[in-house]
């Protein structure tokens, strides 16, 4: 009897443990700490389509991640997606007049924010707006495009 007890008392304890180091790995692997991360400056863009970014994407420079997608909107006057951009506070030396792209990650990879650098000497700011912006490559309407122009011949 003692011996059936201790055996169940070790396996139990061998599953909880395989439960909290899952966990861990979890935790470790998703990065959890940047989607918690309120610090830094928000920065806004306008796009006539962010076809499948979310919110927390990467907002990346020179392929480093500088940030993340705080929220995105709609501009009912404008016809356009309003994106926001948490920028981490160590990066303040954005220039003004950079230019913010949706772009892929791999030809089927989830969608980021990538920031190429302008060359004013003002940087951005907290509530500032990036005013040159190129919207996402949907797939399906360059297709279309294709499919029309083989159409036409």
């Amino acid at each position: 009897m003692r011996k059936t007890r201790t055996i169940e008392l070790g396996t139990g304890l061998f599953v909880l443990l395989g439960i909290l180091s899952l966990l861990f790995l979890t935790t470790q692997t998703s990065n959890l700490e940047t989607y918690l991360n309120a610090d830094g400056f928000i920065v806004t863009a306008r796009f006539d389509n962010v076809g499948g970014l979310a919110v927390r994407a990467p907002v990346t420079m020179a392929g480093v991640t500088i940030g993340r997608v705080d929220s995105i909107g709609f501009d009912p006057e404008g016809f356009q997606a309003v994106v926001n951009l948490r920028i981490d506070p160590q990066y303040t030396d954005i220039p003004e007049d950079s230019d913010a792209s949706i772009l892929t990650s791999g030809l089927l990879g989830g969608q980021y924010v990538g920031i190429n650098p302008g060359g004013s000497l003002d940087a951005l700011r907290d509530g500032s707006e990036i005013q040159f912006t190129q919207s996402a490559i949907v797939l399906e309407d360059l297709i279309g495009r294709f499919l029309l122009s083989l159409g036409e011949q």
